[in-house]
Protein backbone atom coordinates (compact mmCIF):
# COMPACT_ATOMS: atom_id res chain seq x y z
CA UNK A 1 0.00 0.00 0.00
CA UNK A 2 2.69 2.58 0.20
CA UNK A 3 3.79 2.63 -3.76
CA UNK A 4 0.29 4.31 -4.24
CA UNK A 5 0.94 7.15 -1.66
CA UNK A 6 5.04 7.91 -1.85
CA UNK A 7 3.73 8.01 -6.50
CA UNK A 8 7.39 7.52 -7.24
CA UNK A 9 9.02 9.56 -10.00
CA UNK A 10 12.36 8.80 -9.98
CA UNK A 11 14.99 6.86 -8.74
CA UNK A 12 15.82 8.88 -5.54
CA UNK A 13 12.14 8.44 -4.71
CA UNK A 14 12.93 4.26 -5.19
CA UNK A 15 15.88 4.83 -2.51
CA UNK A 16 13.21 6.67 -0.02
CA UNK A 17 10.67 3.66 -0.78
CA UNK A 18 13.17 1.04 0.19
CA UNK A 19 14.56 2.63 3.43
CA UNK A 20 11.16 4.00 4.83
CA UNK A 21 9.64 0.55 4.80
CA UNK A 22 12.17 -0.57 7.38
CA UNK A 23 11.05 -1.51 10.98
CA UNK A 24 13.28 1.59 12.13
CA UNK A 25 11.50 4.28 9.93
CA UNK A 26 8.24 2.53 10.76
CA UNK A 27 8.56 2.61 14.94
CA UNK A 28 10.09 5.90 15.06
CA UNK A 29 6.84 7.18 13.68
CA UNK A 30 8.52 7.98 10.15
CA UNK A 31 6.38 7.12 7.50
CA UNK A 32 3.19 8.97 8.08
CA UNK A 33 4.63 12.68 8.46
CA UNK A 34 7.14 12.00 4.99
CA UNK A 35 3.80 10.40 3.25
CA UNK A 36 1.60 13.84 4.48
CA UNK A 37 4.57 16.00 3.66
CA UNK A 38 4.87 14.50 0.65
CA UNK A 39 1.24 14.92 -0.33
CA UNK A 40 1.17 18.58 1.30
CA UNK A 41 -1.08 17.71 3.77
CA UNK A 42 1.78 18.50 6.18
CA UNK A 43 4.14 21.82 6.26
CA UNK A 44 7.44 21.24 6.00
CA UNK A 45 9.40 22.74 8.85
CA UNK A 46 12.95 23.04 9.46
CA UNK A 47 13.85 24.22 13.20
CA UNK A 48 17.55 26.01 11.61
CA UNK A 49 19.20 26.25 8.48
CA UNK A 50 21.83 23.21 9.58
CA UNK A 51 18.96 21.33 9.70
CA UNK A 52 17.93 21.79 6.88
CA UNK A 53 20.99 20.76 4.75
CA UNK A 54 20.85 17.29 6.67
CA UNK A 55 16.57 16.30 6.10
CA UNK A 56 15.48 19.07 3.43
CA UNK A 57 15.92 15.52 0.76
CA UNK A 58 13.65 13.36 2.92
CA UNK A 59 10.85 16.68 3.80
CA UNK A 60 12.41 16.69 7.24
CA UNK A 61 12.60 13.27 8.61
CA UNK A 62 15.26 11.31 8.51
CA UNK A 63 15.08 8.38 7.48
CA UNK A 64 19.11 7.26 6.29
CA UNK A 65 21.34 6.44 9.14
CA UNK A 66 23.91 9.10 7.79
CA UNK A 67 21.13 11.81 8.78
CA UNK A 68 21.08 10.30 12.17
CA UNK A 69 24.82 11.24 12.48
CA UNK A 70 24.41 14.54 10.63
CA UNK A 71 21.80 15.84 13.29
CA UNK A 72 23.92 14.80 16.17
CA UNK A 73 26.41 16.67 15.19
CA UNK A 74 24.98 20.00 13.81
CA UNK A 75 21.99 19.94 16.31
CA UNK A 76 23.65 18.06 19.61
CA UNK A 77 27.12 18.98 19.23
CA UNK A 78 28.18 15.50 18.81
CA UNK A 79 31.74 15.09 17.19
CA UNK A 80 32.39 12.83 14.31
CA UNK A 81 33.99 10.05 16.62
CA UNK A 82 30.75 10.24 19.16
CA UNK A 83 28.39 10.12 15.72
CA UNK A 84 29.89 6.85 14.96
CA UNK A 85 29.46 5.30 17.71
CA UNK A 86 26.14 6.12 18.49
CA UNK A 87 25.46 4.83 14.41
CA UNK A 88 26.96 1.54 15.84
CA UNK A 89 24.85 1.96 18.63
CA UNK A 90 21.30 1.91 16.29
CA UNK A 91 23.15 -0.89 14.55
CA UNK A 92 23.29 -3.26 17.20
CA UNK A 93 19.33 -3.87 17.36
CA UNK A 94 19.26 -3.07 21.64
CA UNK A 95 22.50 -6.64 22.01
CA UNK A 96 24.46 -3.68 24.05
CA UNK A 97 22.30 -1.12 25.47
CA UNK A 98 21.00 0.67 22.35
CA UNK A 99 20.83 4.48 22.32
CA UNK A 100 20.24 4.83 26.25
CA UNK A 101 24.08 5.71 27.05
CA UNK A 102 23.02 8.58 24.36
CA UNK A 103 19.47 10.11 25.25
CA UNK A 104 20.86 12.92 27.94
CA UNK A 105 24.10 13.53 25.97
CA UNK A 106 21.47 14.17 22.70
CA UNK A 107 18.44 15.76 24.32
CA UNK A 108 21.22 18.29 26.47
CA UNK A 109 23.36 19.07 23.40
CA UNK A 110 20.13 20.17 21.18
CA UNK A 111 19.05 22.02 24.10
CA UNK A 112 22.18 24.01 24.59
CA UNK A 113 22.27 24.75 20.66
CA UNK A 114 18.37 25.87 21.18
CA UNK A 115 16.66 23.55 19.85
CA UNK A 116 12.88 23.15 21.01
CA UNK A 117 12.50 20.62 23.60
CA UNK A 118 9.48 18.84 21.43
CA UNK A 119 12.18 18.52 18.36
CA UNK A 120 14.86 17.23 20.50
CA UNK A 121 12.68 14.16 22.15
CA UNK A 122 11.20 13.38 18.27
CA UNK A 123 14.40 13.18 17.25
CA UNK A 124 15.18 10.57 19.91
CA UNK A 125 12.45 8.62 19.00
CA UNK A 126 12.58 8.38 15.73
CA UNK A 127 16.40 7.31 16.50
CA UNK A 128 15.45 4.55 18.96
CA UNK A 129 13.49 3.07 15.74
CA UNK A 130 16.57 2.79 13.92
CA UNK A 131 17.46 0.50 16.72
CA UNK A 132 14.78 -1.56 15.20
CA UNK A 133 17.06 -1.80 11.92
CA UNK A 134 16.97 1.57 9.15
CA UNK A 135 18.90 1.66 6.27
CA UNK A 136 22.44 3.09 5.44
CA UNK A 137 21.78 5.58 2.11
CA UNK A 138 24.45 3.08 0.14
CA UNK A 139 22.38 0.11 1.37
CA UNK A 140 19.02 2.03 0.54
CA UNK A 141 20.60 2.31 -2.83
CA UNK A 142 21.44 -0.64 -3.96
CA UNK A 143 18.37 -2.16 -3.48
CA UNK A 144 16.69 1.08 -5.06
CA UNK A 145 18.46 0.23 -7.89
CA UNK A 146 18.07 -3.59 -8.12
CA UNK A 147 13.77 -2.46 -8.03
CA UNK A 148 14.36 0.01 -10.88
CA UNK A 149 15.57 -2.45 -13.28
CA UNK A 150 13.14 -5.28 -12.11
CA UNK A 151 10.15 -2.50 -13.00
CA UNK A 152 11.42 -1.76 -15.96
CA UNK A 153 11.62 -5.19 -16.84
CA UNK A 154 8.13 -6.13 -15.76
CA UNK A 155 6.85 -2.99 -18.13
CA UNK A 156 8.67 -3.87 -21.02
CA UNK A 157 9.43 -7.20 -21.33
CA UNK A 158 6.79 -9.19 -18.79
CA UNK A 159 6.99 -12.02 -20.93
CA UNK A 160 11.02 -12.22 -19.70
CA UNK A 161 10.38 -11.00 -16.20
CA UNK A 162 7.82 -13.47 -15.66
CA UNK A 163 10.16 -16.49 -17.21
CA UNK A 164 13.56 -15.77 -15.10
CA UNK A 165 10.97 -15.48 -12.00
CA UNK A 166 9.40 -18.73 -12.60
CA UNK A 167 13.10 -20.47 -12.97
CA UNK A 168 14.17 -18.87 -10.32
CA UNK A 169 11.24 -20.79 -7.69
CA UNK A 170 10.96 -21.26 -4.84
CA UNK A 171 11.54 -17.41 -4.01
CA UNK A 172 9.83 -14.09 -2.40
CA UNK A 173 6.06 -13.74 -1.77
CA UNK A 174 4.00 -14.47 -5.07
CA UNK A 175 4.19 -18.75 -5.94
CA UNK A 176 3.86 -19.27 -9.78
CA UNK A 177 -0.24 -19.58 -10.20
CA UNK A 178 0.33 -15.38 -9.44
CA UNK A 179 3.58 -14.92 -11.71
CA UNK A 180 1.43 -16.51 -14.55
CA UNK A 181 -1.52 -14.91 -13.76
CA UNK A 182 -0.40 -11.57 -13.68
CA UNK A 183 1.83 -12.11 -16.83
CA UNK A 184 -1.73 -13.25 -18.84
CA UNK A 185 -3.66 -10.37 -17.29
CA UNK A 186 -0.46 -7.99 -18.48
CA UNK A 187 -0.77 -9.56 -22.65
CA UNK A 188 1.78 -12.36 -22.23
CA UNK A 189 0.46 -15.33 -23.94
CA UNK A 190 1.65 -18.54 -21.21
CA UNK A 191 1.58 -21.91 -23.21
CA UNK A 192 1.48 -25.35 -21.09
CA UNK A 193 4.05 -27.62 -19.90
CA UNK A 194 4.62 -29.77 -23.06
CA UNK A 195 6.58 -32.43 -23.39
CA UNK A 196 7.32 -32.23 -27.13
CA UNK A 197 8.30 -28.33 -26.44
CA UNK A 198 9.32 -27.86 -22.93
CA UNK A 199 12.43 -28.25 -21.32
CA UNK A 200 13.86 -28.56 -17.64
CA UNK A 201 13.49 -24.43 -17.40
CA UNK A 202 10.59 -22.31 -18.22
CA UNK A 203 11.78 -20.22 -21.69
CA UNK A 204 10.72 -18.09 -24.01
CA UNK A 205 9.03 -18.47 -27.79
CA UNK A 206 8.55 -16.59 -30.84
CA UNK A 207 5.01 -16.10 -31.79
CA UNK A 208 3.30 -15.10 -35.43
CA UNK A 209 3.31 -11.61 -34.65
CA UNK A 210 7.26 -11.17 -33.33
CA UNK A 211 6.02 -11.15 -29.56
CA UNK A 212 7.35 -13.33 -27.65
CA UNK A 213 5.22 -16.08 -25.24
CA UNK A 214 6.36 -17.91 -22.34
CA UNK A 215 6.75 -21.64 -22.19
CA UNK A 216 6.12 -23.01 -19.00
CA UNK A 217 8.76 -25.63 -18.59
CA UNK A 218 9.36 -29.30 -16.89
CA UNK A 219 10.60 -27.97 -13.83
CA UNK A 220 6.59 -26.70 -12.60
CA UNK A 221 5.52 -30.51 -12.77
CA UNK A 222 5.35 -32.18 -9.98
CA UNK A 223 7.24 -35.24 -8.67
CA UNK A 224 9.65 -35.27 -11.87
CA UNK A 225 12.74 -35.84 -11.91
CA UNK A 226 15.16 -33.53 -13.14
CA UNK A 227 17.21 -36.50 -14.39
CA UNK A 228 13.95 -38.10 -16.35
CA UNK A 229 13.48 -34.11 -17.86
CA UNK A 230 16.95 -33.91 -18.86
CA UNK A 231 16.67 -37.60 -20.60
CA UNK A 232 14.04 -36.62 -22.63
CA UNK A 233 15.22 -33.25 -23.49
CA UNK A 234 18.04 -35.01 -25.13
CA UNK A 235 15.89 -38.13 -26.67
CA UNK A 236 13.27 -35.44 -28.20
CA UNK A 237 16.66 -33.90 -29.65
CA UNK A 238 17.28 -36.80 -31.55
CA UNK A 239 13.89 -36.92 -32.90
CA UNK A 240 10.46 -35.72 -32.39
CA UNK A 241 8.53 -38.52 -29.88
CA UNK A 242 5.90 -40.31 -31.76
CA UNK A 243 3.69 -41.79 -28.76
CA UNK A 244 3.81 -41.57 -25.42
CA UNK A 245 5.50 -45.20 -26.12
CA UNK A 246 7.51 -44.02 -27.71
CA UNK A 247 8.46 -41.34 -25.36
CA UNK A 248 8.71 -43.75 -22.37
CA UNK A 249 11.19 -46.12 -24.52
CA UNK A 250 13.83 -43.37 -25.55
CA UNK A 251 13.98 -41.22 -22.53
CA UNK A 252 14.07 -44.62 -20.23
CA UNK A 253 11.60 -42.65 -17.90
CA UNK A 254 10.07 -44.65 -15.12
CA UNK A 255 6.36 -45.79 -14.08
CA UNK A 256 6.02 -42.09 -11.42
CA UNK A 257 8.08 -39.49 -14.02
CA UNK A 258 5.15 -40.86 -16.62
CA UNK A 259 2.53 -40.47 -13.99
CA UNK A 260 3.64 -37.22 -13.10
CA UNK A 261 3.91 -35.77 -16.78
CA UNK A 262 0.32 -37.02 -17.47
CA UNK A 263 -1.26 -35.79 -14.26
CA UNK A 264 0.06 -32.22 -15.41
CA UNK A 265 -0.99 -32.41 -18.53
CA UNK A 266 2.00 -32.43 -20.11
CA UNK A 267 1.40 -35.93 -22.87
CA UNK A 268 -1.52 -33.71 -24.38
CA UNK A 269 0.22 -33.29 -27.39
CA UNK A 270 0.90 -37.14 -27.83
CA UNK A 271 -1.90 -38.70 -26.17
CA UNK A 272 -5.13 -36.62 -26.22
CA UNK A 273 -6.58 -35.28 -22.40
CA UNK A 274 -5.33 -37.02 -19.27
CA UNK A 275 -7.31 -39.84 -18.84
CA UNK A 276 -6.27 -41.47 -22.00
CA UNK A 277 -2.67 -40.62 -21.28
CA UNK A 278 -2.89 -42.04 -17.75
CA UNK A 279 -4.27 -44.68 -20.13
CA UNK A 280 -1.37 -44.70 -22.56
CA UNK A 281 0.95 -44.49 -19.37
CA UNK A 282 -0.19 -47.85 -18.00
CA UNK A 283 0.03 -49.61 -21.55
CA UNK A 284 3.54 -49.03 -21.14
CA UNK A 285 4.41 -51.50 -18.95
CA UNK A 286 2.83 -54.46 -21.19
CA UNK A 287 5.73 -55.69 -23.62
CA UNK A 288 4.70 -54.90 -27.24
CA UNK A 289 3.39 -57.34 -29.16
CA UNK A 290 4.79 -59.51 -31.56
CA UNK A 291 4.47 -58.83 -35.54
CA UNK A 292 4.43 -54.64 -34.69
CA UNK A 293 7.46 -52.81 -35.83
CA UNK A 294 7.02 -49.58 -34.07
CA UNK A 295 6.21 -49.11 -30.59
CA UNK A 296 3.66 -46.26 -32.12
CA UNK A 297 2.20 -49.56 -34.31
CA UNK A 298 1.41 -51.10 -30.75
CA UNK A 299 -0.43 -48.28 -29.35
CA UNK A 300 -2.53 -47.88 -32.63
CA UNK A 301 -2.69 -52.19 -31.83
CA UNK A 302 -4.32 -51.40 -28.42
CA UNK A 303 -6.96 -48.96 -29.94
CA UNK A 304 -8.73 -46.01 -28.61
CA UNK A 305 -10.25 -46.33 -25.45
CA UNK A 306 -13.95 -44.79 -24.77
CA UNK A 307 -12.72 -42.78 -21.96
CA UNK A 308 -14.94 -39.76 -21.15
CA UNK A 309 -12.35 -36.66 -21.03
CA UNK A 310 -12.41 -35.15 -18.23
CA UNK A 311 -15.17 -32.10 -16.98
CA UNK A 312 -13.12 -28.56 -16.73
CA UNK A 313 -13.58 -28.49 -12.80
CA UNK A 314 -11.65 -31.82 -12.70
CA UNK A 315 -8.57 -29.81 -14.84
CA UNK A 316 -8.03 -27.29 -12.95
CA UNK A 317 -7.97 -29.75 -10.08
CA UNK A 318 -5.71 -31.60 -11.58
CA UNK A 319 -3.43 -28.62 -12.95
CA UNK A 320 -3.51 -27.18 -8.81
CA UNK A 321 -2.35 -30.51 -7.90
CA UNK A 322 0.38 -31.56 -10.85
CA UNK A 323 1.86 -28.26 -11.38
CA UNK A 324 0.34 -25.40 -8.44
CA UNK A 325 -1.14 -23.19 -11.16
CA UNK A 326 -3.97 -23.39 -14.34
CA UNK A 327 -4.03 -22.01 -17.58
CA UNK A 328 -7.74 -22.41 -17.09
CA UNK A 329 -9.93 -20.26 -15.88
CA UNK A 330 -9.61 -19.24 -12.13
CA UNK A 331 -11.10 -22.10 -9.41
CA UNK A 332 -13.61 -19.15 -8.20
CA UNK A 333 -15.23 -18.58 -11.76
CA UNK A 334 -16.59 -21.85 -11.64
CA UNK A 335 -17.77 -21.12 -7.98
CA UNK A 336 -19.28 -16.97 -8.76
CA UNK A 337 -22.80 -18.47 -8.76
CA UNK A 338 -22.82 -19.80 -5.73
CA UNK A 339 -20.95 -17.53 -4.26
CA UNK A 340 -23.35 -14.86 -5.44
CA UNK A 341 -26.20 -16.64 -4.38
CA UNK A 342 -24.72 -16.29 -0.82
CA UNK A 343 -24.30 -12.16 -1.31
CA UNK A 344 -20.34 -12.46 -1.86
CA UNK A 345 -19.09 -9.37 -4.26
CA UNK A 346 -16.26 -10.46 -6.32
CA UNK A 347 -12.69 -7.70 -6.17
CA UNK A 348 -13.86 -6.16 -8.77
CA UNK A 349 -16.71 -4.68 -6.93
CA UNK A 350 -15.46 -4.30 -3.64
CA UNK A 351 -12.83 -1.64 -5.31
CA UNK A 352 -15.72 0.25 -6.74
CA UNK A 353 -17.65 0.26 -3.43
CA UNK A 354 -17.92 3.54 -1.13
CA UNK A 355 -15.71 4.37 1.30
CA UNK A 356 -17.14 3.07 4.92
CA UNK A 357 -19.27 0.45 3.00
CA UNK A 358 -20.22 -2.60 3.83
CA UNK A 359 -18.56 -5.40 1.95
CA UNK A 360 -18.93 -9.07 2.16
CA UNK A 361 -16.55 -11.13 -0.25
CA UNK A 362 -14.57 -14.30 -0.36
CA UNK A 363 -11.71 -15.19 -2.40
CA UNK A 364 -8.35 -17.74 -2.27
CA UNK A 365 -5.74 -16.85 0.00
CA UNK A 366 -2.44 -15.47 -1.65
CA UNK A 367 -0.54 -14.86 1.21
CA UNK A 368 -0.66 -13.84 5.21
CA UNK A 369 1.58 -11.64 6.78
CA UNK A 370 2.15 -10.22 10.14
CA UNK A 371 4.92 -8.00 10.50
CA UNK A 372 7.07 -7.57 14.12
CA UNK A 373 6.05 -3.58 13.52
CA UNK A 374 2.08 -3.81 12.79
CA UNK A 375 0.99 -4.64 16.95
CA UNK A 376 -0.72 -8.09 15.85
CA UNK A 377 -1.77 -6.50 12.91
CA UNK A 378 -2.43 -9.66 10.31
CA UNK A 379 -2.68 -8.66 6.62
CA UNK A 380 -4.40 -11.15 4.06
CA UNK A 381 -4.28 -10.75 0.56
CA UNK A 382 -7.57 -12.74 -1.28
CA UNK A 383 -7.67 -13.04 -5.07
CA UNK A 384 -10.66 -14.04 -7.12
CA UNK A 385 -10.81 -14.32 -11.21
CA UNK A 386 -11.82 -10.67 -11.06
CA UNK A 387 -9.09 -9.00 -8.98
CA UNK A 388 -7.60 -9.02 -5.44
CA UNK A 389 -8.58 -7.62 -1.97
CA UNK A 390 -6.29 -6.60 0.46
CA UNK A 391 -7.76 -7.43 4.20
CA UNK A 392 -6.38 -6.11 7.32
CA UNK A 393 -7.59 -8.32 10.52
CA UNK A 394 -6.69 -6.02 13.92
CA UNK A 395 -5.28 -8.89 16.52
CA UNK A 396 -8.89 -8.80 18.37
CA UNK A 397 -10.23 -10.10 15.48
CA UNK A 398 -7.51 -12.32 14.45
CA UNK A 399 -7.25 -14.36 18.14
CA UNK A 400 -11.21 -14.75 18.21
CA UNK A 401 -11.39 -16.22 14.53
CA UNK A 402 -7.66 -17.65 14.60
CA UNK A 403 -8.68 -20.57 13.05
CA UNK A 404 -10.38 -19.12 10.38
CA UNK A 405 -7.85 -17.26 9.67
CA UNK A 406 -4.62 -19.42 9.81
CA UNK A 407 -5.69 -22.63 8.39
CA UNK A 408 -8.44 -21.38 5.26
CA UNK A 409 -7.29 -21.77 1.75
CA UNK A 410 -11.05 -19.93 0.67
CA UNK A 411 -11.60 -17.49 3.28
CA UNK A 412 -15.09 -15.22 3.24
CA UNK A 413 -14.68 -12.00 5.20
CA UNK A 414 -17.20 -9.46 6.00
CA UNK A 415 -15.94 -6.41 6.99
CA UNK A 416 -16.26 -2.44 6.20
CA UNK A 417 -14.53 -0.96 2.94
CA UNK A 418 -11.29 1.68 4.14
CA UNK A 419 -10.19 3.60 1.20
CA UNK A 420 -7.28 6.40 1.15
CA UNK A 421 -5.09 8.05 -1.18
CA UNK A 422 -5.77 5.44 -3.48
CA UNK A 423 -5.07 2.77 -1.34
CA UNK A 424 -8.13 0.13 -0.19
CA UNK A 425 -8.65 -2.04 2.45
CA UNK A 426 -11.12 -4.39 3.83
CA UNK A 427 -10.99 -4.23 7.59
CA UNK A 428 -12.20 -7.47 8.92
CA UNK A 429 -15.04 -8.18 11.22
CA UNK A 430 -15.88 -11.44 10.53
CA UNK A 431 -13.81 -14.86 8.98
CA UNK A 432 -15.26 -17.92 7.69
CA UNK A 433 -13.53 -20.79 5.94
CA UNK A 434 -14.54 -21.61 2.79
CA UNK A 435 -12.64 -23.87 1.85
CA UNK A 436 -14.21 -27.08 1.15
CA UNK A 437 -16.18 -25.09 -1.70
CA UNK A 438 -12.68 -25.80 -3.29
CA UNK A 439 -13.15 -29.48 -3.25
CA UNK A 440 -9.72 -31.07 -4.23
CA UNK A 441 -8.14 -27.83 -5.12
CA UNK A 442 -4.56 -28.26 -3.28
CA UNK A 443 -4.09 -24.08 -3.62
CA UNK A 444 -1.53 -22.90 -1.34
CA UNK A 445 -0.93 -19.51 0.59
CA UNK A 446 2.31 -17.89 1.25
CA UNK A 447 2.26 -16.97 4.73
CA UNK A 448 4.93 -14.49 6.27
CA UNK A 449 5.42 -13.75 10.52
Amino acid sequence: SMLPRLKPRCYDDLVIEVAIVRPGPIQGDMVHPYLRRRCGAEPVEYPSEEVREVLQRTLGVPIFQEQVMKIAIVAAGFSPGEADALRRAMGAWKRTGGLDPFRERLLEGMREKGYPDEFAQRIYRQMLGFGEYGFPLAHAASFALLVYDSAWLKCYEPAAFTCALLNSQPMGFYAPAQLVRDARAHGVEVRPVDTCASGWDSTLERRADGEPALRLGLRVVKSLSQSGADRLVAARAERPFASVQDLATRAALDRGDLEALASAGALASLSGNRHLAFWQVAATERPVPLGFATARGADLGEGRPLIPAPSEAECIAADYASLGLTLGRHPLALLRARLAAAGLSPASEVARAANGAPVRTAGIVLMRQRPSTASGVTFVTLEDESGQVNVIVWERVGSVQRRALIESRLLEVHGELQQQDGVTHLIARRLIDRSALLGELLTRSRDFH
